[in-house]
């Protein structure tokens, strides 16, 4: 049961085949089983049940709300959360309890969706591997994949008894280990340069960023205003679009949401492909790209070729300045969202009284770690009045030339870019860890953060296992409010590679059948 899809499972609360009560009961068993894994700090389980009691009234009575009623969810902490703890995996909000709910959070709640938890994250959204948030690293569920284990070398010179575990991507982590952890159906990530389809590409799950202004942003704590957007993180392609339709449109309480009215869509089964115009940017053969990432790009690319569709190599010039230039846009604006943290409002506040600049100082070097105050330290730089025009403006100026880009490709007739996720498959932990936060950062979100500069939505579509045995993924990257080609397109592909599902001990003692098929690989 908890291996099927979000669909698949709505379709069985509809025909009784299993109660609301009973799959969360399943996914909180589920959750506790697989505490190890570190993908959560908080589990709101008496608010969970009580969400799942009330969903159960509601299809005795045959009125659900729709196809989101009774499917548990989980939430990255980084999303305002009424009467849960939201904490951005931060000392500085740690017991910090928000009055309200996000936009996102609330439009799942009145659509019947229980809420397992809160996921885990790097500190304040800030990293590429879910390592460094106060609550610990978030390990990756393939590291305990028969897959993995049936490939990986022990080390039996080694004193750790651990396994050679690797780090689910991140900022998104922690959700994206719940969903392929199976402890939920969906969750919520948050993405400003790739942070939802890093992690997605890791775990082995859809991570979709959607076009900037499609989700509203109120009550997701901010990193980058001008990039930030709510990602979505399924098992399947058809699951993003449920979850898509869902959380799109207009919100008053966020200005840079569209003003149209957004229509959920279905997606079709899409059997040609000979219209399609898909474009290979040559740029994105970024340098530490493995060859084993590169062959599998080059089939992907012949599969389509291969479809009937018109496969063509483009270009995006500016590509190659896109990660110095966010690395400034990110750092300016991340140094000036921080500044609400000073202990008079809310939030952590230190002991020190000597004076208030003192209590600043105190509070802001005891609430954030190093990472943080790095990125602050750099933001300010960069937003000095001598710096200002060398640096910030013309990184605004640089961000235009890589959005132009994408225009042209686009407006020359290509429908959907196809690129790597990431550079490899997941590294292990202890790997992981001998490179600091920033260059970690700039070699993980090279392929993504181009695509969250142009407010351009794009998908990880989980691809294959590579020869260590852990998923990897491709992206997808399609015109603005073009999801419905994009997810169509995803869907077609995702068809043709049939990824393996994750094949985990922990899951014999809780899925308790219903869905027995189960997906062959047969692309790598």
């Amino acid at each position: 049961m908890l291996r099927a899809s979000l669909c698949e499972v709505s379709a069985a609360l509809r025909e009784g085949r299993v109660t609301p009560t009973e799959l969360c009961q399943r996914c909180l068993a589920l959750i506790k089983s697989t505490k190890f894994l570190n993908a959560y700090i908080t589990v709101a389980e008496e608010t969970a049940l009580k969400q799942a009691e009330e969903s159960e009234k509601r299809y005795r009575r045959g009125q659900p709300l729709g196809v989101l009623d009774g499917i548990p969810i989980a939430v990255k902490d980084n999303f305002n959360t009424a009467g849960i703890e939201t904490t951005c995996a931060s000392n500085m909000l740690k017991g910090y309890i928000s009055p309200y709910n996000a936009t996102v959070v609330q439009k799942l709640l009145d659509q019947g969706a229980v809420l397992l938890g809160k996921t885990n994250l790097d500190e304040f959204a800030m990293g590429s591997g879910s390592t460094d948030g106060v609550f610990g690293p978030v390990r990756n569920p393939w590291s305990y994949s028969r897959q993995y284990k049936e490939k990986s070398v022990p080390e039996s010179h080694s004193e750790d008894k651990e396994p050679n575990w690797v780090i689910t991507g991140g900022s998104s982590g922690g959700s994206a280990a719940a969903v392929s952890s199976f402890t939920c159906f969906a969750a919520l990530g948050s993405d400003t340069g790739g942070s939802t389809r890093n992690p997605a590409a890791h775990c082995g799950v859809v991570g979709l960023k959607p076009t900037y202004g499609l989700i509203s942003r109120h009550g997701l704590i901010p990193l980058v205003n001008s990039m930030d957007v709510p990602g979505i993180l399924t098992r399947c392609v058809d699951d993003a679009a449920v979850m898509l339709g869902s959380l799109a449109g207009h919100d008053p309480k966020d200005s840079t949401t569209i003003q149209d009215n957004f229509k959920p869509f279905e997606l079709p089964s899409l059997t040609d492909v000979s219209k399609l115009s898909i474009g290979i940017p040559k740029e994105y053969h970024a340098p530490g790209l493995s060859s084993e990432i590169l062959a599998l790009w080059s089939k992907a690319a012949d599969l389509f070729k291969n479809a009937g569709a018109k496969v063509i190599e483009v270009s995006l010039p500016h590509t190659r300045y896109s990660i110095v230039c966010y690395h400034v846009l990110c750092t300016a604006e991340v140094a000036s969202n921080m500044a609400r943290f000073d202990g008079l409002e809310y939030g952590h506040r230190s002991d020190m009284n000597k004076s208030t600049e003192s209590m600043y100082a105190a509070t802001r070097r005891e609430g954030f770690n190093d990472v943080v105050r790095g990125r602050i330290l750099s933001g300010n730089y960069f937003l000095l009045k001598q710096n200002y025009e060398n640096y910030f403006i013309k990184a605004q100026k640089v961000r235009r030339l890589i959005a132009n880009d994408f225009v042209k490709v686009f407006g020359s007739g290509v429908d959907i870019l196809l690129t790597p996720t990431t550079l490899s498959d997941a590294v292990p932990y202890k790997e992981f860890i001998k490179e600091d936060n920033r260059t970690r950062s700039t070699q993980d979100d090279i392929l993504t953060q181009a695509a969250n500069m142009a407010g351009l939505p794009a998908i990880n579509v989980p691809t294959a296992l590579s020869e260590r045995g852990l998923p990897v993924g491709l992206q997808f990257i399609g015109r603005s409010f073009r999801e419905k080609q994009l997810l169509t397109v995803a869907k077609w592909f995702e068809k043709q590679v049939k990824f393996p599902m994750i094949q985990l001990e922990e899951m014999k003692r809780h899925d308790h059948g219903v869905f027995q098929h189960q997906k062959s690989a047969s692309f790598s």
